[in-house]
């Protein structure tokens, strides 16, 4: 709705993941929406089985679905959870920082209560999902459970707090990856003589794939290499990097 108030060409777009014996309503219920609205609509079928990442598994089917181009519907709150989640994971500032502002998240600045109020004055009637209630989703539990009582203990609500340092973190962020985009990531001496930040940073850039770094663990790995403590290492989804004469390289996994 509000693309379309923006002027954009809009068309809805629902993945049906075939997951919930109401999978079917869903997308019925989307259409009918859409049609509400009067926004062009389909249906995209991505049949998935359930089991582990599946959380993971159906944002990468979705992604791949609706391609570069969609625009998705995150509000301040979404982005606070990545943010805890990111910081269960252990990740450093790229995650931390949680969901890039852009194009792409157009209501990130939104709460989603006021999304809510805006589809009540609408007269919209949201599609509450089952799944966001299951517990052993660890992002349900985290807004469920993690940020009332941060909000309890903190006598005030969070998300405007955590969505500051998410922006604070990716200002550090950009300037970091500014400075470790003259390291030569190849370049196993300028690996080993660069400060460990900026040659972290270098490995997981060059080593990114489809969006998705090297774990801490795997960029330790490269900079042992690059060192000369190792001859080589395996990084998962890449591949074999080796040193010679001074250079990195990578043998692709087949």
């Amino acid at each position: 709705m509000l693309a379309g108030a923006a002027g954009l060409d809009v068309v809805a777009v629902h993945v049906h993941h075939g997951l919930r014996d109401t999978a079917d309503d869903d997308a019925a219920a989307a259409g009918s929406i859409a049609a509400q609205l009067g926004i062009p609509f389909r249906v995209e079928y991505a049949e998935l089985d359930d089991g582990p990442n599946l959380e993971a598994r159906a944002r990468a089917v979705r992604h791949r679905i609706v391609g570069a181009d969609a625009l998705f519907g995150h509000t301040a709150d979404d982005q606070v959870e990545t943010m805890l989640l990111a910081l269960l994971r252990g990740a450093g500032a790229t995650g931390l920082s949680g969901i890039r502002p852009g194009p792409r998240h157009p209501i990130l600045g939104l709460r989603r209560a006021e999304t809510h109020a805006l589809c009540e004055a609408l007269d919209l009637e949201p599609i509450e999902d089952p799944t966001n209630s299951d517990a052993r989703f660890r992002r349900n539990r985290v807004r469920s459970e993690v940020l009332p009582l941060l909000d309890d203990i903190a006598d005030r609500d969070v998300i405007s707090l955590a969505t500051r340092t998410a922006d604070l973190l990716r200002d550090d962020d950009d300037l970091l990856d500014g400075l470790a985009e003259a390291i030569d990531p190849t370049d196993a001496v300028a690996l080993a003589s660069a400060p460990l930040p900026l040659a972290r940073r270098a490995i997981r850039r060059w080593l990114s794939r489809d969006g998705y770094p090297p774990d801490a663990a795997a960029v330790g790995r490269v900079l042992e290499v690059a060192s000369g403590s190792a001859a080589a290492c395996e990084v998962a989804g890449v591949g074999r990097v080796a040193r010679s004469k001074q250079r990195l390289s990578i043998t692709e996994a087949g």
